[in-house]
């Protein structure tokens, strides 16, 4: 090991002068040449290129500092880390604790504008009410709205702007109505239909992997076909469509002509009709291919773009000739599926649409939306039957509802760790499911037969028995449930989530 014989310590860059023979630290005596232009001990003409270089050993290193060679001071270092440490952390806890302050008020403030806003909505509509019947009274024609008022698409004209569903379809639906409505009290469960007892003894029977793309990854919707149990259709982020059989294991088609994913996805199945396919995403748009027998292939029938916001519910009316779209815009639309023209279109709320159910007589639409409340629309006089609002003081979207089947009751989320049953007789909530921690319901399933119901989350997915509300199923624990179906006679339970589709059924 060398010295330095200018500063006696260590050199990092070490020379020797030729002519004294000393070693130095390179730019302390090129600092002293420059100044004095002699050797420091000897007194020796020296210049820059008497210096000879020193080719330390790599594995060679300087001694530690006399400030760190002892255990006091090491303790003193490590002590004043800590100490910054310690402050550091308390001043990053004391700005999040700031910003969560900032965040609940920001929220608060938010809240109490969102309510201002639809009381004074209210109170302007109830004030146009007015005004209107006192013009009606008077003899005044009434004024035409404000061109910003109400905002539609242009391509969906004079459509849109009707106040009544035409005859053909208000027929349709009537018969429909009448046919379900009069056997609703005699309904039961066809035989060899699943029961709760069935349901507990279900196990994994089938699991179908890589469905859609990778990049993006997730289905958002699953849908299983009546006429043909084993065959499923899915929509995902990855913008595709894809109707699977299970039996062999093969896409029977991938469907594409979405930008943006897909939220939602139906199956129009009649006899005697070709078979239809639907979907709607957060493209603002739906999409609709029909079954060509001559091709064997579902070649496109339609583009719905009536909407401008991204359509959160899709849905097949009982009476199958007909299809309903809610979207986040305010608005829901219907559409003739024999011709695919928009034959009505409507705002339940002044609020977007977050998800979308159908009562199983027809008569009745379900609207979730973003701030808790349910809306249910008469399809027939065009007007609210009922609005649903449950008592959890913190906002939260419903995003998913389900009628059961003899139409007495709607599931839907009631808080955001909840899911109740509500009464449609009362309009009360008759049973409510707790879920534990941060729990995220992505959606909600009655049966064929009312006898049990389904909630699907981040906890993978539940099954309650209907009137007991008894636990008869817990399926896919720890997995992310986005959607969940029932096959044939209720004898299979159908769960996605990420690329995956399992099928739990009876032991074999």
């Amino acid at each position: 090991m060398f010295y330095c014989a200018l500063s006696g310590e260590a050199p990092v860059e070490p020379v020797v002068s030729a002519k004294s023979g000393k070693v130095y630290e390179r730019r302390l005596i090129i600092k002293y040449i420059a100044e004095n232009g002699t050797d420091p001990l000897s007194g020796d003409k020296l210049e820059e290129s008497d210096l000879i270089p020193i080719k330390a050993s790599p594995q060679s290193a300087p001694p530690r500092p006399p400030s760190l060679t002892s255990i006091p001071a090491i303790l003193h270092t490590l002590q004043n880390e800590w100490d910054a440490a310690a402050i550091e952390k308390h001043a990053l806890l004391q700005q999040h604790n700031s910003l969560r302050q900032e965040l609940s008020n920001a929220l608060y403030s938010l809240d109490a504008a969102t309510r201002t806003i639809a009381r004074l909505i209210r109170e302007r509509d109830a004030a146009r009410e007015a005004l209107a019947n006192i013009h009606a009274t008077m003899g005044i024609a009434p004024s035409a709205p404000a061109a910003g008022d109400v905002e539609m698409n242009e391509d969906a004209g004079a459509a849109a702007s009707e106040e009544t569903l035409p005859a053909t379809i208000l027929a349709q639906i009537d018969e429909t109505h009448q046919a379900l409505s009069a056997a609703r009290k005699k309904r039961k469960p066809p035989p060899g239909y699943a029961t709760a007892a069935d349901v507990k003894t279900f196990a994994l029977k089938h699991t179908i992997p890589s469905l859609h793309s990778a990049s993006p990854a997730g289905v958002n919707s699953l849908v299983v076909s009546r006429l043909n149990p084993t065959q499923f259709l899915t929509g995902g982020n990855d913008k595709v469509v894809q109707l699977y059989d299970r039996a062999t294991d093969k896409v029977l088609a991938t469907l594409k002509g979405h930008t943006k994913k897909i939220n939602h996805v139906v199956l129009r199945e009649k006899e005697g009709e070709p078979t239809l396919i639907a979907s709607g995403g957060a493209d603002k748009i739906c999409k609709i291919w029909g079954y060509d027998s001559a091709s064997s292939e579902y070649l496109p029938k339609s583009t719905i773009k009536s909407h401008k916001g991204e359509i959160t519910g899709l849905a097949v009316h009982p009476t199958s000739t007909i299809l309903t779209l809610a979207s986040a815009d305010r608005t829901f639309s219907i559409h003739d599926l024999s011709n695919f023209s928009q034959v009505y279109r409507s705002s339940p709320a002044d609020e977007a649409l977050s998800s979308l159910a159908i009562h199983p007589d027809g008569t009745l639409i379900a609207f979730g939306t973003p701030t808790s409340t349910i809306q249910i629309y008469d399809i027939r006089s065009g007007s609210v039957a009922a609005s649903l609002t449950p008592p959890e003081a913190t906002p939260f979207t419903v995003n998913t509802l389900s009628f059961s089947e003899n139409g007495y009751h709607l599931l839907a989320p009631n808080s955001l760790n909840t899911v109740a049953v509500w009464d449609l007789r009362k309009q009360l909530t008759t049973k409510t499911f707790t879920f534990e921690g941060d729990p995220k319901v992505h959606s909600v399933r009655y049966d064929l037969s009312a006898q049990f119901l389904g909630v699907a989350g981040n906890f993978g997915l539940k099954v309650y028995a209907h009137k007991t509300w008894e636990e008869i199923g817990k399926f896919a624990a720890g997995d992310d449930v986005s959607d969940l179906a029932y096959g044939a006679e209720g004898k299979e339970i159908w769960s996605v989530g990420g690329r995956e589709v399992k099928i739990w059924g009876l032991p074999a």
